[in-house]
């Protein structure tokens, strides 16, 4: 298959954003689009514009179903919650990962994380149908699937992740929300920060058994401060952070060393913190 340089700037962020979505991994969803655009170049066909783009997405979603299914993606022996790898949305190296299909839906960290719990076909078609606007005949295609059973599939996945539809997207009532948190937890006003969280909140703490972490997701206002506040006993004379738009969203991106030791998310509705991720297992986290 013949593609273009112009052809190629424009599919590998769209494949990119298909597979990062499908996989919550940087690195497994950049060697599926390598991996993609190998083959491409491998077919002896004279495809159109369009035709081009169907069969590259219809080969890297499948490749993700693949991989999804495969047992080496099963996080049953994963040491503590499981957070997606952060996407820091920077331009590295020829071109921007979320290029110019950076929509919000389906980027936060709090979606990528209830995709945990669709199977990968419900999850390969709920994001080409509401991340990307597919439409259901072309889901059909891409997946090998009838449209109407991609229907089907596609309002149980709905409702699968139905408590998700709450998440405020509007990137700068959500960065005042965070910075208003950070100043309240740096002088440990605890009043603020119970105003802050939801009464439920829950924090999940990601170290995959490499570094010191929660192994359990810590539940309650209360347990949350508890444990932020024994964080900030332990914070070392070169810690810094910074607030950088992670996955579309204000996050907190902490440094020690010089090298970035954890990133903090946010999962906010109704101007209250509902959840909390903190990533802290290195091999999520950019060098």
């Amino acid at each position: 298959m013949q593609i273009s340089n112009e052809e190629y700037k424009t599919f590998k962020p769209l494949l990119f954003s298909i597979c990062y979505r499908m996989l919550g991994s940087i690195v497994e969803a950049e060697d599926i689009v390598q991996e993609t655009f190998l083959k491409a170049y491998q077919i002896n066909d004279d495809q159109t514009l369009d035709n081009k783009k169907a069969y590259l997405c219809k080969m890297a979603t499948n490749r993700c179903l693949d991989v999804l299914k495969s047992a080496r993606h099963r996080r049953e022996q994963y040491i503590g919650p499981w957070n997606p790898v952060p996407l820091l949305l920077e331009k590295t190296d020829d071109f921007d990962p979320a290029g110019v299909v950076l929509q919000k839906e389906g980027l936060s960290i709090a979606y990528l994380r209830m995709m945990e719990h669709l199977a990968p076909d419900e999850r390969a078609i709920l994001l080409l149908r509401e991340a990307f606007t597919f439409s259901y005949l072309e889901i059909a295609n891409i997946i090998e699937k009838k449209e109407e059973n991609c229907r089907k599939i596609f309002s149980r996945a709905k409702q699968k992740i139905s408590r998700i539809e709450g998440e405020s997207l509007h990137y700068e009532k959500n960065k005042s929300l965070v910075d208003y948190f950070i100043k309240a937890l740096q002088v440990q006003n605890r009043d603020a920060l119970l105003e802050l969280l939801s009464e439920n909140v829950t924090l999940y703490s990601d170290g995959g058994g490499i570094v010191k972490a929660a192994v359990r997701p810590i539940l309650s206002s209360s347990n949350v401060l508890a444990f932020l506040f024994g964080i900030l006993k332990n914070v070392p004379q070169d810690f810094y952070f910074e607030v950088k738009n992670v996955n579309g969203q204000p996050a907190i991106v902490n440094h020690i060393n010089r090298s970035v030791q954890s990133i903090i998310s946010f999962y906010i509705t109704n101007s209250k913190i509902t959840e909390i991720y903190i990533t802290l297992n290195p091999e999520k986290l950019p060098g």
